[in-house]
């Protein structure tokens, strides 16, 4: 017997056998997604073709586009899905028949997204997680459902009793306060947060979009910027002033429209954001402007949570929170891949968040232990190796090209700032065993805070360098199913790194052991 998923009156009717096909409505936007892929080669024709037979020119474009209207609806007809007590199935193809089934207790995450297009048309595209973390697993795809149908599907699929007392990770799950409130919410953005925007860099992903479609653009046109009257008045301007000045205005252009592009990205990503926890055992984050974006987490597949404080981000007190859980695609990033518990926000608020997750702050706030002076060495020493070769090379590209001196003069500021660099990831080194959680933290331009169970480690490296060997270091990597799967306390003393091991999980090491 086939479970119904909950769908509004203008749902189609079952193709037979249960299955069902997406919403009509997707009959005007599937083939507007075709025509979106196929802009390139319309804008090669039509440019291309400009200074022959504009004629011809039409008459390919116009076979262009018709082209992706008929994928646009073969792709409605060809595409059906049902919900079985056990499987999620989805058949799609019309000369290669295909069918996709997902076992229902494989699925780890569901993720409902609505982009402008879709909004429009009251439509959303629902993703199935099934535990692939790599680039080419996304896993199954409803792209065409109607909203309602959408979020019923969500409720259905994630929002179920697991066997058995299900228990979020570190503690007991939390009792509801009333019958009428499902869930609880943990954060909502706050407008003040916006200012954290500039200091994420999520513009400079912008720049290089754009410099690369623009790119594309004048290859497929043609287009010789050279002849533009702004862009050849600014190459003119920046070709006559000093090498110096005109470094400067270049640097000063790409820090204003990578703050502008930071702070529109923060606004069109996070806007609305909302983490709340829903009685049924599940997380559940909503966030999007013009596309929105829903993902729920099964809270026993949560192993621990990652404070993730960047360089620009920590000079202002931010931060952010990702889950270390099973079935997000942290391959694809944290805001893409869904892993992302709480945006950039005060430091303060994502300690709070971070131990309301795991229901244990303790391991977020609790002191760690250094790695000792030893540690402390090898970042400076391997500072001041990279710095010298970078020097060494700017010093002989001055010698061979007669480039100016004060470039040489610049680049032994690398020295100092190296030695800054090394300070601040000495400082960072730190790991501890609290409760049932190994904390270990690193990273200077990306400061991490890994929080990860105990019980989630499902096997340890001992890696060790011939520099480490020198010293008596070594780097203790923990395996898990979650997350990205390897997380390390590097740069610890070997008899510290072997207490870590047998204590966070006993007996897994000791077979390993001489002694």
């Amino acid at each position: 017997m086939t479970t119904a998923v909950g769908r509004p009156t203008d749902a189609p009717a079952d193709t037979g056998d249960g299955w069902r096909r997406l919403s009509p409505r997707m009959l005007a936007v599937h083939p507007v997604m075709e025509l979106r892929r196929l802009v390139f080669p319309l804008i090669a024709v039509v440019l291309g073709l400009r200074s022959g037979n504009s004629g011809e020119g039409g008459w390919w474009a116009l076979g262009i586009g018709g082209l992706g209207i008929v994928v646009g609806f073969l792709r409605y007809f060809t595409t059906s899905f049902r919900i079985t007590p056990t499987h999620v199935q989805v058949r799609r193809g019309l000369l290669r028949r295909r069918t996709l089934t997902v076992p229902r207790d494989r699925i780890r995450t569901v993720d409902v997204t609505s982009n402008l297009l879709h909004r429009i048309f009251g439509l959303a595209r629902v993703t199935v997680g099934t535990g692939q973390t790599d680039k080419k697993n996304d896993g199954v795809k409803l792209d065409g459902l109607s909203a309602a149908a959408a979020e019923n599907l969500h409720r259905e699929l994630l929002h179920r009793p697991a066997p058995g007392p299900a228990a979020p990770a570190g503690g007991p799950a939390p009792a509801a306060t009333a019958e009428d409130a499902p869930e609880s919410v943990l954060a909502t953005l706050a407008p003040a947060w916006i200012r954290f925007g500039p200091f994420t860099l999520s513009g400079l992903v912008a720049i290089g979009v754009l410099f690369g479609l623009g790119s594309r653009l004048v290859n497929e046109g043609h287009v010789d910027l050279a002849d533009v009257g702004v862009v050849h008045d600014s190459l003119d301007y920046l070709r006559d002033a000093p090498l110096p000045v005109a470094i400067a205005l270049v640097t000063a252009a790409v820090i204003v429209f990578t703050v502008l592009a930071s702070t529109i990205g923060y606004v069109l990503t996070f806007w609305n954001f909302r983490l709340s926890r829903h009685r049924s055992g599940t997380l559940h984050v909503r966030r999007g402007l013009l596309t929105t974006r829903s993902t729920t987490i099964e809270e026993r597949r949560l192993r621990g949570v990652e404070l993730s404080e960047p360089l620009l981000l920590r000079s202002v007190r931010g931060a952010k929170v990702l889950a270390i859980a099973t079935g997000l695609r942290v391959g694809r990033g944290a805001d893409r891949g869904g892993s992302i518990l709480l945006p950039p926000a005060p430091r303060a608020v994502a300690v709070r968040v971070a131990g309301t997750i795991i229901d244990d702050p303790e391991p977020i706030t609790v002191a760690l232990v250094g790695h000792g002076p030893q540690a402390a060495r090898r970042r400076f020493t391997r500072a001041a190796s990279v710095s010298t070769i970078l020097i060494l090379l700017v010093l002989l590209a001055v010698l061979l090209t007669g480039t100016s001196w004060w470039t040489f003069g610049a680049a032994l500021l690398l020295l100092p700032l190296g030695a800054l660099l090394a300070a601040d990831r000495a400082a960072s080194l730190g790991h501890a065993l609290t409760g049932n959680w190994l904390v270990s933290r690193y990273g200077s331009l990306v400061r991490r805070r890994h929080v990860l169970q105990n019980d989630a480690v499902i096997g340890w490296n001992l890696t060790t360098s011939m520099f480490q060997r020198r010293v008596g270091l070594t780097t203790l990597i923990a395996t898990t199913a979650g997350g990205r799967q390897q997380y390390a306390v590097p740069d610890v003393p070997e008899a510290e790194a072997i207490r870590v091991a047998r204590a966070a999980v006993p007996g897994l090491l000791d077979q390993f052991l001489a002694g």
